[in-house]
């Protein structure tokens, strides 16, 4: 399967089998020493919006493979602080780079760039839309602890916070259509997951359940994947006050969890987990951020033709 020159924008772009195909190389770049098949390649990095995991493992993952790196992770000491248009940064930095790996605040920004560049742009997270390489890695992660979703064993994946504007979400209800199983969801008021989103799972023939609380839904899901309320989406600070408490997982929530149950978060975690949860056989959302490394890795030796 060759995906040399592929842009990455959205997950919605990708076959079950381009997916699968993306697991098993990052598999293969866990055990990868001493080889450096981006040695001379050079990657862009554009970061229109704050990132720490996103972007270092970009980072890591090109300086892994024997490549290097240019960029920003502020615009303000870009010339976007001077009025520059998106258009001519890309115009710009494609002359420089071999793939550029962008973040923007702006929903279709990353598609827009990717008409425009001649070399893969891949998309680190564009507004609330899509952020398909944290998928990638939530799919790798996930497979890693079940096996049994690649040959469509039927998961319970249970979806809590910001469901509205998390695109990280959006993203991974998409790719689980292919994989089939069941999803729950829990979301204050307003916050809601949008009825395109529980509507293409449906057509895929994937249950999707809405619950009040997380206590009705840890012991019914193999993954609880938690996500930060963002206190801007409240009018009313002394609501948000409330509701952040009703939305966070202590360990002694845990004590009817299924055994093998795991929770992912794709981080920065404020106060939906407890840190009394990191101690727990439950929590999994470190090591699901270290496998943004092989996953990162895998995806830019493709695009780049290196495998």
């Amino acid at each position: 399967m060759n995906l040399s020159g592929r842009h990455v924008i959205s997950i919605a772009d990708f076959t079950r089998d381009d997916i699968l195909h993306i697991l098993k190389r990052a598999r293969e770049m866990e055990g990868r020493r001493d080889d450096e098949p981006l040695r001379g390649r050079l990657m862009g990095t554009l970061f229109f919006e704050p990132s720490t995991r996103t972007r270092l493992s970009f980072e890591a993952a090109m300086l892994k493979l024997g490549g290097r790196v240019m960029g920003f992770s502020d615009p303000g000491s870009s010339s976007a602080k001077k009025g520059e248009s998106l258009a001519d940064t890309i115009r710009m930095v494609e002359r420089y780079a071999d793939v550029i790996v962008m973040r923007h605040p702006r929903d279709g920004a990353a598609r827009l760039a990717a008409e425009l560049s001649r070399v893969p742009v891949i998309n680190g997270g564009d507004g609330s839309n899509q952020h398909p390489t944290q998928t990638f890695l939530d799919l790798y992660t996930i497979s890693r602890l079940f096996p049994q979703l690649i040959s469509g064993g039927g998961l319970t994946v249970a979806f809590a916070g910001d469901l509205r504007y998390g695109r990280t979400v959006h993203s991974l209800i998409s790719a689980l259509c292919h994989f089939g199983g069941r999803i729950i969801t829990v979301a204050p008021r307003g916050l809601e997951l949008p009825p395109q989103y529980e509507a293409e799972a449906k057509a895929h023939g994937i249950t999707v359940e809405a619950v009040p609380t997380l206590a009705d839904a840890i012991p019914l899901c193999d993954v609880m994947y938690m996500t930060r309320l963002q206190e801007e989406r409240f009018p009313d600070p002394l609501e948000f006050d409330h509701i952040k408490q009703t939305y966070r997982v202590t360990a002694a929530m845990l004590k009817h969890a299924r055994p093998e149950m795991r929770i992912l978060h794709p981080l920065p975690r404020v106060n939906e987990i407890a840190a009394d949860v990191d101690a727990t056989a439950h929590a999994h959302y470190f090591t699901q951020a270290a496998n943004g490394i092989p996953v990162r890795q895998a995806i830019l030796a493709l695009v780049l033709g290196a495998v």
